[in-house]
């Protein structure tokens, strides 16, 4: 399955967030900003720092997750070690200069649509809190009352569901009202675990087929479908 139609999705999404209690819940990392080769470069920039050659297949598993839990669960060369403190270096190797984080088109525009219609918005990710504020203001939407979700927030993180189970309770909402974007399998497994009602793939790092087999209902290749 390809990439969803773009009359198809702007029809089933305005229709899905007309509904009363409906809300948007939204990941941060290659939904709204594109951050993923700064992310991409500073474990390799690591990996290399401890002579480990990983596979690009087994770096992709960390995607949408919480580094400490990556570390615990994945199998390479750090096992044994300290999950936070291999979760540490890697972020110390982080260089936003050489690899900016640049934002998703039609996220900025999509998130001041909704808040303008009196959307309840949400912001769900497994990155650090002061992160998540940074992105907001990268995007210009610091102001417009998005709630935050972060990895200081939750006992565990994607592709559990308790990051989008507290987001739409911060927001008041049942999880089956709300739409969701994400652009990992983990974070789709969290959307789907958390029986949000309407899940968006976001193509900024997997293919189509790829989040459609993870529970993706519709796949777009960025946010200006769900723009004005």
């Amino acid at each position: 399955m390809g990439v969803t139609p773009t009359h198809e999705l702007r029809f089933r999404a305005g229709a899905f967030l007309r509904r009363p209690g409906a809300a948007v819940l939204l990941d941060l990392d290659g939904t709204l900003v594109d951050s993923e080769p700064m992310q991409r470069a500073a474990f390799a920039a690591y990996f290399a720092s401890r002579g480990w050659e990983v596979p690009d297949a087994v770096v992709r598993q960390f995607m949408g997750r919480r580094g400490r839990e990556s570390f615990a669960a994945i199998e390479g060369p750090w096992a044994g070690e300290d999950p936070v403190a291999l979760t540490d270096a890697v972020i110390a190797m982080t260089d936003p200069l050489t690899h900016p984080p640049v934002a998703v088109a039609g996220a900025a525009e999509a998130i001041r649509d909704w808040r303008e219609q009196g959307l309840p918005v949400s912001l769900v990710t497994s990155a650090f809190r002061s992160w998540a504020e940074e992105a907001l203001e990268l995007l210009g939407v610091a102001d417009l009352g998005v709630r935050l979700v972060t990895a200081e927030d939750t006992p565990v993180g994607k592709p559990a569901p308790d990051p989008f189970l507290l987001g739409a309770q911060r927001l008041g909402v049942d999880p089956a009202d709300c739409l969701a974007a994400e652009d990992s399998v983990a974070g789709l497994a969290s959307v789907r675990a958390a029986g949000v009602g309407l899940a968006i793939g976001v193509t900024t790092s997997l293919d189509a087929e790829t989040l459609t087999e993870a529970g993706a209902d519709a796949v777009v290749p960025d946010l200006t479908v769900l723009a004005p």
